[in-house]
This record gives C-alpha cells, sequence and structure tokens, in this order.
C-alpha cells in the first residue's frame, strides 16, 4: 500500500481520494476544538494561506480520543473551526488515530514515521508532512508550532519544480 491508496471523508461524508492530491505537499495534523494546543489552528490557517498556490494541502483530522477535546458533531466542529479560528483549510469526519479503530491514514503514517511512544500518537496536534510524491517525511510532536515547520514546507515545495 501507498499513501496515494489511502481517503478520507469530508465532515458531510464525501470521500477524498489521497491520490487527488498528487503533485501537492501534504500537512496531516489531528485537530481539537477544546484543547490548549487548539490555538495553534490559527497559525495552520496563516501557512494554508500562504502556500496553497505553492502546492501545499492541509488535511486536519478532528480526534476525540485524547481528554474529550472534540466533542463537537462533524457540522458543529466546522463551524466552531471556521468561526472561533478561520479556518479554510480541508478538515475531515472525526476519526480516531490510535487503536484497533485508527483510520488507515493515520496507520499508514505511523508505520513510517514513528514518534516518542513508537507508533502511537501522545495527543492533539501532532503534525505529519508528506512529501509532494506520497512520501511520509518527517513527524513533529504537538508542542511543535507550526510555523516551525514553514522551512521544511519550503523545502519540500522547492523540490517539486
Amino acid at each position: 500500500m501507498n499513501f496515494y491508496d489511502l481517503e478520507f471523508s469530508k465532515p458531510n461524508g464525501e470521500s477524498v481520494k489521497m491520490s487527488s492530491l498528487k503533485g501537492k505537499v501534504i500537512l496531516i495534523v489531528n485537530t481539537a476544538t477544546r484543547c490548549g494546543l487548539t490555538p495553534q489552528l490559527e497559525e495552520l490557517e496563516n501557512l494554508h494561506q500562504q502556500y496553497k498556490e505553492k502546492g501545499l494541502v492541509i488535511l486536519g483530522f478532528p480526534c476525540n480520543q485524547f481528554g474529550n477535546q472534540e466533542p463537537e458533531t462533524n457540522e458543529s466542529m466546522v463551524e466552531v473551526c471556521k468561526y472561533r479560528h478561520g479556518v479554510t483549510f480541508q478538515l475531515t469526519e472525526k476519526i480516531y488515530v490510535n487503536g484497533k479503530n485508527a483510520h488507515p491514514v493515520f496507520k499508514f503514517i505511523k508505520e513510517n514515521l514513528r514518534g516518542f511512544l513508537g507508533k502511537k500518537i501522545r495527543w492533539n496536534f501532532t503534525k505529519f508532512l508528506i512529501t509532494a510524491d506520497g512520501k511520509p517525511f518527517k513527524r513533529y510532536s504537538p508542542s511543535t508550532k507550526p510555523k516551525k515547520i514553514e522551512k521544511d514546507i519550503n523545502s519540500l515545495i522547492s523540490q517539486k519544480y
């Protein structure tokens, strides 16, 4: 299996194949609207605005596995992210990132990019950068601010050309 064999669902249930994102640098983040790290949504949105025309796609995968910090429904979560944090990048339906019900995207990237706890994700806002040819590139801790990833994003975007 490779990254482009995977897919996800938008909050409205519409399926999106990762193959539709071929040639894009992708930043995947497990998000939550009631986490102490939720202000990172604004920084993620800033990266989205700055780099979307250059080939960056940010995907927010909401997850309620850590301290019940994403209690919203798929619909209300989208509204909260938009109105409180200005989010316009793509959010998915709520998913699991750990355990037997972990979303296939997270199973794949955790297998390829291990962190402090091995394959397990320890908290909201763990970030994964995927190259434009679908290769897992780097994993970032929840405390890594999105702005700190900008150098790697620039490097991967410039490799596309």
